[in-house]
């Protein structure tokens, strides 16, 4: 099953571990500053905080309304100050992070800047950002841009290695079907993957397998020169299990493509449907542009937001609430109907 570009694989991962780990792993060889989308998923705004906090750098706060930056400062007494973690937010009463106020950051702040990580999706809004320019962005500069692709995997086409994307991580509970707690994977640009002397938390199934049950007698960690040899351990098999059966479904269903040209028309109709209803009771935050969204539509009620979640539930709908009154809808390809999409808005609209 390829869920991102054949090319892309030349450099993919076994999946292990989880997704947090993933975000500690890969950010590990690229030391600090780095910039991020200012919503990032928490998971990663707490590795984030965890790995400024390993290299000296005490987090302050990370929340705010008027900044587009972080504070932070040296821990030792008597230090300079410092901004490791520069934020990329939207502008004052709108949700969306625009690509060229993206890049625009990246070169004003090109000479400090380490890594540059980014959601593929967002998880609050469904924005999805231009991957592949973000990277040529941070590329231009000698700035490794790695990408979160949690809500991205599964959910739109990638072309990571084309694309020239330095890392990747992504779980595969969400639109890969496999469950809470099942394995989460990486990407790895073979330029990197297979530079054996990168710093990294190392791991015996990360060796090399010719010495791999040799380790006692050959105790020199050896790494895999691929994305491999971020390995730390063999792969829980009852968490692989479910994932092999989903991944067989993507390929029953025409892979990524066929399930991208779906997504748009699911989606669209959603959005038209509640448009059609001129409610002013809800306002939808996601872009309205198919190119900047996957299937996710992130819906903000003004009025009741906890009741209409309960609602849907009663109804048997499974969506997300996020407080204070965001609702999170995808309608999913690759088993939701358009039915089902008319149900949903049908609910929305009788909403009192």
């Amino acid at each position: 099953m390829v869920l991102v570009s054949r090319s892309s694989a030349r450099a993919g991962s076994a999946a292990r571990w989880c997704e947090a780990t993933r975000s500690h792993l890969h950010e590990q060889p690229y030391g600090e500053p780095s910039l991020d989308d200012g919503d990032f998923l928490p998971a990663d705004e707490i590795a984030l905080q965890n790995f400024n906090g390993r290299a000296g750098i005490s987090f302050r706060h990370l929340r705010h309304q008027d900044s587009d930056r972080a504070s932070w400062a040296r821990s030792e007494s008597g230090a300079h100050s410092c901004e490791p973690l520069i934020l990329a937010s939207p502008r004052k009463g709108e949700f969306i992070i625009r690509t060229k106020e993206i890049i625009d950051l990246i070169d004003k702040n090109a000479e400090q800047l380490a890594v540059v990580m980014f959601g593929g999706v967002n998880f609050f809004t469904g924005q999805l950002f231009d991957i592949e320019k973000i990277t040529a962005a941070a590329r231009k500069h000698s700035i490794i841009a790695g990408f979160d692709l949690a809500h991205a995997i599964g959910n739109v086409p990638l072309s990571l290695h084309d694309w020239n994307v330095d890392f990747a991580v992504w779980c595969s509970y969400k639109y890969l079907n496999a469950g809470p707690g099942a394995v989460a994977a990486a990407f790895i640009h073979e330029r990197h993957a297979s530079n054996t002397s990168l710093p990294r938390l190392a791991g015996w199934f990360g060796n090399d397998p010719n010495t791999r049950f040799r380790l006692h007698l050959e105790p020199d960690f050896i790494p895999v020169p691929s994305a491999d040899g971020w390995q730390i351990s063999n792969p829980p098999i009852f968490s692989i299990a479910p994932l092999r059966a989903s991944l067989a479904m993507f390929d029953e269903a025409g892979g990524m493509e066929a399930l991208r040209a779906k997504s748009v028309k699911l989606t669209g109709y959603l959005q038209f449907l509640l448009e059609q209803t001129s409610s002013k009771r809800f306002t939808i935050i996601t872009p309205r542009e198919t190119h900047a969204r996957g299937c996710q539509l992130s819906i903000l009620a003004h009025e009741d937001p906890k009741e209409l979640f309960n609602n849907l539930q009663a109804a048997d709908v499974k969506c997300d609430f996020r407080e204070p009154n965001i609702i999170r809808a995808a309608p999913t390809p690759l088993y939701n109907t358009f039915h089902e999409v008319w149900h949903f808005a049908k609910i929305l609209s009788e909403h009192r």
